[in-house]
């Protein structure tokens, strides 16, 4: 059994008397992931690997691709700066929601409810559900917009069959967790395989690559350029995976101990890190394609997935690359499905100690986001959906901090975490982090409504 957290705040130990301590995290996946004992480096790293490929999957998601198209094609290659400076701000956070998970037995949902007041409880939920909402409409629009392109299904119509993933996201959880993991895994290496066949088709130049990083001061004084930044960071740095991180990594059957904990973390953060490198190479991948196809042949006017579809093949010559290029976005589609329902779970179980049935939890999650991308469909066309699915990578980063701040004020508390309390470095470090977060959006906001 996970040990509680050291100190239990009044809240907590109102919840325990009356028998309300949060149970286990995923409790039918608890610790169902064996860990084997005294084995090699090597085993135990295959034991871990997992849980980072799914947290992976939210930063490949079809908002990646709607923001990193947009930015390709407007500004070339000055925006892979944006890119690596996200996804080694993710590498962090995602390491610290995995030892806030394995150090405490807590999720960050369920830490929150633990260590907050009610009121701020509230609002954190409120912050987290729209986060959910945001990343499922991206998820909507791409998975509709692939299959539009590939079988030639009708936007509305492919919207209302992406409700349907709620019978194969059950289906994986019912044989089990490995099997859930085994099919993203297939899916993440699906996507790099395409794009891996598309970037050598395209050749980019490393020269102009490294000449046009040297121009990423011009971001923070661009406000078109700086809207799409924020917009990668948002559609990178996922709040929801913080709390699905924290959860996931407790599916393996470490030893509860100091010792088994220190150990777990570590392989825990190797995992996430290996499978976010990963996604960091796809991400990279598609704004060098948008900039080598779109931006260095002067169509800066590519700012839709669909857009980038039709014109791929044309631009490269080779009739695959558009078919690999849908056949990937797909791919990303069903893949962000599977952690949309679990960060969905986790959070309205951790928060609010309600345990919804999986698929009323992903039915009613994604009735949530088809509603809207119907509407917009019906109003505005393809291409109001095209700025809808930008528009949700912003809304996620506006619900980072709500995110962030809990997650590093809960890691740097020995009060909280006991010898697993991070570094002053490292805490410096994510405050850091969380300042920029913060920083960036009340630039975007004030030149957004003040200018």
């Amino acid at each position: 059994m996970p040990k509680e957290p050291a100190h239990i705040p009044p809240r907590a130990q109102a919840d325990h008397a009356l028998g309300a301590m949060p149970a286990r995290s995923l409790g039918e996946h608890h610790a169902s992931v064996p860990v084997p004992e005294g084995a090699s480096v090597l085993r135990n790293m295959l034991a871990f690997a997992g849980p980072g490929y799914l947290v992976s999957v939210g930063y490949m998601d079809p908002g990646n691709w709607a923001t990193s198209i947009a930015g390709g094609a407007q500004f070339g290659y000055t925006l892979l700066s944006v890119i690596l400076l996200s996804n080694l701000m993710a590498i962090v956070l995602q390491a610290l929601a995995a030892r806030l998970g394995i150090a405490t037995g807590l999720d960050l949902a369920q830490a929150c409810r633990t260590h907050y007041p009610r009121p701020i409880n509230f609002i954190l939920f409120l912050a987290c559900e729209l986060a959910i909402i945001a990343c499922d409409l991206a998820e909507v629009i791409g998975t509709a917009v692939a299959l539009k392109l590939l079988f030639g299904i009708p936007l509305m119509i492919g919207c209302i069959i992406t409700a349907l993933d709620a019978v194969l996201v059950l289906w994986l959880m019912e044989k089990g967790f490995r099997w859930l993991e085994a099919f993203v895994v297939v899916l993440i290496l699906t996507i790099m395989g395409c794009f891996i066949y598309e970037m050598a088709i395209a050749a980019p130049a490393a020269a102009e690559i490294g000449a046009a990083l040297k121009q990423s001061g011009d971001i923070v004084s661009n406000q078109a350029m700086l809207y799409i930044a924020i917009g990668i960071i948002g559609a990178t740095v996922m709040p929801h995976n913080l709390y699905l991180h924290s959860s996931i990594v407790q599916t393996r059957a470490y030893e509860r101990s100091e010792t088994g904990r220190r150990s777990a973390i570590r392989y825990a953060t190797l995992d996430s890190t290996l499978a976010l490198m990963l996604a960091l190479f796809v991400n990279g991948a598609i704004l060098v394609l948008a900039a080598t196809v779109f931006y260095k042949t002067g169509r800066t006017d590519v700012m839709e997935i669909e857009q980038a579809y039709e014109l791929l093949s044309p631009a490269l010559g080779v009739s695959l690359a558009a078919t690999l290029f849908g056949v990937a976005l797909l791919a990303s589609g069903l893949n962000s499905t599977v952690t949309a329902t679990l960060a969905g779970q986790i959070i309205v179980e951790g928060f609010l100690h309600l345990t919804l049935r999986p698929w009323m939890q992903r039915l009613l999650t994604r009735g949530l986001a088809i509603i809207p991308v119907l509407i917009v469909a019906i109003l505005y066309g393809d291409q109001g959906t095209a700025k809808l699915l930008v528009l949700s990578q912003v809304i996620l980063s506006m619900q980072l901090p709500f995110a962030v701040v809990p997650l590093v004020q809960f890691v740097s508390s020995r009060k909280i975490m006991g010898t697993f309390v991070i570094s002053r470095g490292l805490a410096g470090l994510a405050w850091l982090i969380t300042a920029l977060i913060i920083g960036l959006n009340v630039k975007l906001l004030a030149d957004t409504f003040l200018l």
